[in-house]
């Protein structure tokens, strides 16, 4: 089963990981799950992983036991269901590998060789979702887990502002219509086109400030007015 420890990473500062190391047993089938993750306004999630996993060549004796993957699962759900877990629920997002393994010389040394890796999950639709790692006969030590989602946040562009927008899949672009900031009026219509990676592409059209107004900025300021006072000369 996967237990959670107190540990140091390699600059001393204090983690806590959860591992699993049952390499000398067969079919192991450990599972540890997440809480209820909100969702928020995502439409596709990331889940970045980094994590430790020792090479099964260097422990002796496991006798064709040993794994060096563990698979990464999810579940989406309108509500969070405590500590009720069923398996048969979940679904499989991948099998996780390390590009790097540690070795018992390693552990000597205390250098731990961390893994990074990131997978996309989507479209979700529900309120919320968990995450479920299975282990099955790995030395694994999972040291982090972060979900995030990517928008494009708000900006403004040619006096048009672009509210935070999110995403709809991993295909195609979203097309937002600008809407001119104060004291200024469309000239062409603004729009730009947000990409799945949360980046603002291809703006087209603008907004010119009005009359009595001049663009400073990102904002339309009114012209200070100058009066000149002249006398006449005896």
């Amino acid at each position: 089963m996967w237990e959670e420890i107190s540990g140091v990473d390699e600059h001393y500062t204090p983690i806590r990981t959860y591992q699993v190391c049952n390499v000398m047993d067969h079919s192991q089938n450990n599972w540890l799950r997440t809480n209820w993750v909100p969702r928020n306004s995502a439409q596709k999630i990331y889940v970045e992983l980094k994590f430790t996993l020792r090479d099964c060549n260097s422990i002796p004796l496991v006798l064709g036991t040993c794994k060096e993957t563990f698979n990464l699962y999810y579940m989406e759900s309108d509500d969070d269901h405590g500590v009720k877990f069923r398996e048969h629920q979940f679904t499989k997002i991948d099998t996780i590998a390390a590009d790097e393994s540690f070795t018992q010389m390693d552990l000597g040394d205390r250098i731990l060789k961390l893994n990074t890796e990131v997978r996309e999950v989507g479209p979700v639709n529900k309120k919320g979702f968990y995450l479920a790692f299975q282990d099955v006969g790995a030395c694994v030590a999972l040291v982090s887990v972060r979900v995030y989602f990517k928008k494009c946040p708000f900006t403004v562009k040619n006096l048009a502002m672009f509210p935070d927008t999110v995403p709809m899949d991993s295909q195609s672009l979203v097309e937002v219509r600008g809407s001119c900031v104060n004291n200024s009026k469309e000239e062409d219509p603004p729009r730009m086109y947000c990409s799945t990676e949360g980046e603002w592409l291809v703006p087209i059209g603008k907004c010119s400030c009005n009359a009595g107004y001049e663009e400073r900025g990102f904002m339309c300021q009114g012209v200070e007015k100058f009066h000149i006072n002249t006398k006449g000369s005896s």
